[in-house]
């Protein structure tokens, strides 16, 4: 059989954001999660500085008897917007399917920051700055970014998870494969504990490109009979509420 690299990003448990932690079912799916965790084989536990994640990851590290290393970049993607009619500041993964996909730049991997909205706070330097050391971080590991590919300098069969958050994810998965992160926050969902796996392709010598294997997945709950929390699933019907472009 075939092995290579794989990456498994793994978002937190339902949220409570005001505290930076979990609520109640959220400390319960981290504990379904664990179970199923633990039958998969990883060799190195990586974990966002935010409490949300650390609660997650907690059942399972301590379970395994393992420690999760903290990195800065695994951190919820802080790149924030500015509203030029309020002056509000805001997440910029969150408008309206008629507004974001009337900018072609939002479906361009290399032109998305380039959104007039995203260009009214710091998107792209923040963008730019993860991108990096996701990138030292994927060439310490023995990959190094050669164009929109992989150098494979010491192609391995290691397995790395992250404990991290959906807007995130999103940005390192699109770096990967070369998707716009604003398709893939709008276009994807990755619920609560939801899992996603990365593995590279190495059909030519010295050279991978990583390809997402499933995305989203929950395993722990099916099996648990357990119902996924709709945190960042959207799934409200327009009940007449205005919207305005820049709220």
């Amino acid at each position: 059989m075939v092995k290579n690299m794989k990456l498994i990003f793994v978002r937190h448990a339902e949220p409570d954001y005001a505290n930076d932690s979990l609520t109640e079912k959220g400390f319960k799916e981290a504990e379904l999660l664990k179970d199923y965790l633990k039958t998969v084989k990883v060799d190195e536990f990586y974990c966002s500085p935010l409490g949300r994640a650390k609660r997650t990851s907690e059942p399972t590290l301590k379970l395994l008897g393992k420690k999760a290393k903290i990195l800065p970049f695994l951190e919820e993607f802080p790149g924030r917007t500015v509203d030029p009619v309020n002056g509000n500041v805001n997440i910029p993964w969150d408008y309206m399917p008629s507004f974001w996909t009337s900018f072609p730049e939002s479906y361009d991997k290399d032109k998305w920051f380039d959104m007039p909205i995203l260009k009214t706070g710091n998107v792209k330097e923040t963008y730019e700055k993860i991108i990096k050391d996701f990138d030292v971080f994927l060439a310490e590991h023995g990959y190094q970014r050669n164009g929109n590919c992989y150098d494979a300098v010491k192609p391995n069969t290691d397995t790395i998870l992250f404990f991290c958050h959906f807007g995130i994810e999103c940005v390192l998965l699109g770096h990967l494969i070369g998707i716009s992160p604003t398709v893939l926050w709008h276009g994807f969902v990755g619920l609560p504990t939801s899992i996603t796996t990365v593995k590279t392709e190495e059909r030519e010598e010295g050279t991978a490109f990583f390809r997402c294997r499933c995305f989203g997945e929950l395993p722990h709950l099916i099996m648990a009979g357990e119902t996924p929390s709709e945190a960042a699933a959207f799934r409200e019907t327009f009940n007449g509420r205005e919207w305005k472009f820049y709220d």
